[in-house]
């Protein structure tokens, strides 16, 4: 616990610690695959958990890894955390995996941080990065494993590169940090997937919204959020119509 700390600061400490924690698990040799993930998801859930709890406990938690209580849609800031988003990825040893910390207040994605441990850097909303210049070709990430055909075909309009990486959180990121432009998913994701890489994106002004342009709302008591929009501020337009385009068709 650190006194005076800002939800910022909390956020960022707390996504970073809980990187490193998993780093050194990993590092252990003792686990791999699908149970170094299960047991990377514990750990860092179990500490994130506790941090939050003790440092915030007016606040409502949502964590991937938690059970779920309605009683928190009654309140107005709740922390939303994905303690290793990308278990597969952490499994087999690669770097596109992430770590979520965010806080939605009255439905918003106010503060994220997202860890990306692999990489040694943790980007917050309380630090928002450089806009960099737009890709030439412009790129556009996609699942490694499950490519989704509506992304596949507004890339084909944009004449875009596809990128294809693991985690939301580092897809997100990556947008963030100017390695590529759109994140457009449209797979179903659930609000501890996105809220922080949201709250990140919004923060280095990043266009945010539902694939239909709407706002992201968090806070849900059906936390499923079907599909998400992280792209270029001018590129918004096109790829919301593109989009739009494919659905009708």
């Amino acid at each position: 616990m650190v006194a005076g700390e800002t939800d910022e600061q909390l956020a960022e400490r707390l996504a970073t610690a809980a990187g490193a924690i998993l780093l050194d698990l990993r590092l252990r040799g003792d686990l791999e695959g699908r149970a170094l993930g299960q047991a990377g998801d514990q750990v860092a859930n179990a500490m994130l958990c506790r941090e939050l709890r003790a440092t915030r406990p007016g606040d409502a938690l949502l964590s991937e890894e938690e059970k779920d209580s309605s009683e928190r849609c009654a309140e107005r800031r709740v922390w939303i955390v994905d303690p290793l988003d990308g278990t597969r990825e952490y499994g087999e040893g690669r770097d596109d995996w992430a770590v979520h910390v965010a806080l939605a207040i009255d439905g918003v994605a106010s503060v994220g941080a997202v860890a990306l441990p692999g990489l040694g850097v943790t980007l917050t909303s309380g630090k928002p990065l450089p806009l960099r210049s737009a890709n030439q070709p412009l790129r556009m990430l996609v699942s490694r494993t499950r490519p989704a055909a509506e992304a596949v075909f507004v890339a084909g309009k944009l004449d875009a590169e596809l990128v294809a990486m693991g985690s939301a959180g580092a897809k997100a990121m990556a947008v963030v940090r100017g390695e590529a432009d759109i994140y457009l998913h449209t797979g179903g994701q659930y609000e501890w997937d996105n809220c922080a890489p949201v709250a990140v994106a919004q923060a280095a002004g990043m266009h945010v919204s539902r694939v239909d342009g709407t706002p992201l709302r968090y806070n849900n008591s059906n936390p499923y959020l079907p599909d998400l929009l992280i792209c270029r501020k001018e590129l918004a337009a096109q790829v919301l119509r593109l989009a739009a385009d494919y659905r009708a068709a």
